[in-house]
């Protein structure tokens, strides 16, 4: 598939699922959920007080598989009191790998749905943990939110925009529903250092960041997603079903679409949604009281090296805040030298590249900044640790730490970049009426 073939199939799909008219060259169009959002009438498999958690997994893939015997290593380290209980995936094979190997680490039966919507039905889970692919987050997640569960969506939170808002609605409308995005690096200290350091004043008004998302990777990145001969969409792999929304009947089963979905832009936004939200995310965290929304956003993107994958291999962005705020971003596959992590402020700097938050003064203020390091912990595996913070907040009944409002900012500018690259135009984003304007 050539660039204006991928062009054309992106701009389709995104008409269809953000009932817009991206394909007819419309200036500015809505983005905003087409239904409101209604409370869900289910009732919340409630936790009683020293309770084991019972935790359903939707998408028990590579990451998928991850995240459960991970759980099964920190329960068994006495972090935390958690059962898998039930699978749901269209592959019966991996599945049934996936679950096999739970049983071994945690010593009890692990139920198989091939149907998620069974898992739902389900009153005696508490919780879900959804790692599917991007293009079934919005779906899986408002599903077991309206099932009265709460829900861990791995990032990015949705593949599109409009997905994230509709998802954001809901999680608005069911506040008694705990929902935390899975974005690595949210929980290191450095960056709730960082966002005391800027809500002091210290570095006076942030104009400026930087960070970046790079790798190398000879081979073809997610290329090293193995196929596996014993995948048959006749007998033990819904082809039809995992494709959901973007079913085509006329396309055939390929292993390498199913398996290495992050290469296609019908499936995934690559670079952006699946490594720089990883990095965006945090350092938006930090900024968040002070720039509020994204709302200017022009990306370019290229195939440099990896000329066979259907997403780009090199990306940059650029990205304008209401608080008047530009943050730079970029992502390689084929270059692993990345950006320094920096926010910069009129009065003083903050380097975010090691384990610490460290502040220096620009050259006018040294005698208003000091310069300083705050020293801050290694706190081990930071991914573990936000999959802690949603069991916690499941037991408190607190809000998570990677809150909805947070992860729909991110996707305005996954969304936006995305459609910049494809399109090569730069887009606007109002957050009063959730309108998209192409410039």
């Amino acid at each position: 598939m050539n660039q204006e073939q991928t062009r054309r199939s992106f701009l389709a799909q995104a008409a269809v699922v953000a009932g817009t008219a991206a394909v007819t060259g419309a200036k500015e169009f809505s983005v905003a959920p087409r239904s409101r959002a209604v409370r869900s009438k289910a009732r919340p498999v409630r936790l009683r007080a020293g309770e084991t958690i019972r935790m359903g997994v939707i998408g028990p893939g590579g990451m998928g598989t991850g995240h459960c015997y991970s759980t099964c290593d920190m329960v068994k380290r006495g972090e935390e009191d958690v059962q898998i209980v039930a699978l749901a995936d269209v592959n019966q094979v991996r599945m049934g790998e996936t679950a096999q190997g739970i049983e071994s680490r945690q010593g009890a039966k692990v139920d198989q749905y091939t149907d998620y919507r069974e898992l739902l039905a389900r009153d005696d889970i508490h919780c879900v943990l959804i790692a599917s692919p991007e293009h079934w987050h919005a779906k899986h997640a408002i599903d077991a939110l309206m099932a009265g569960k709460d829900v861990y969506c791995e990032k990015p939170m949705t593949l599109r925009l409009q997905q994230a808002l509709e998802l954001r609605d809901v999680v608005k409308a069911n506040p008694d529903r705990i929902f935390q995005v899975g974005t690595q690096k949210m929980m290191l200290p450095k960056y709730i250092a960082a966002r005391d350091v800027i809500n002091a004043g210290t570095i006076g008004k942030p104009v400026f960041s930087q960070t970046s998302y790079c790798r190398n990777t000879p081979s073809g990145e997610w290329n090293y997603y193995g196929l596996d001969p014993r995948w048959d969409p006749e007998t033990n792999l819904d082809w039809k079903g995992w494709q959901g929304y973007l079913y085509r009947p006329d396309r055939p089963w390929d292993p390498k679409v199913y398996a290495r979905w992050r290469r296609y832009s019908e499936f995934s936004t690559g670079i952006v949604g699946d490594l720089l939200v990883h990095q965006i995310t945090p350092l938006l965290m930090s900024l968040e009281n002070a720039v509020g929304w994204p709302t200017r956003v022009v990306a370019s993107g290229g195939h440099y090296v990896d000329k066979e994958m259907d997403n780009h291999d090199q990306v940059n962005l650029n990205v304008e805040f209401e608080g008047e705020h530009t943050m730079i971003v970029a992502g390689s596959t084929c270059n692993e030298v990345g950006l320094e992590n920096l926010i910069r402020g009129n009065k003083g700097n903050i380097y975010l590249n090691s384990r610490h938050c460290q502040i220096r003064p620009t050259r006018p203020y040294v005698d208003e900044v000091d310069e300083q390091t705050i020293e801050c912990p290694d706190i081990g595996n930071d991914q573990e640790k936000l999959r802690l913070n949603w069991w916690q907040c499941i037991r408190s009944r607190e809000p998570a730490i990677s809150n909805v409002d947070h992860a729909t900012k991110v996707m305005v500018i996954v969304d936006l970049a995305t459609r910049s690259m494809w399109e090569g135009s730069a887009f606007e984003y109002d957050p009063e009426s959730m309108r998209v304007r192409k410039l």
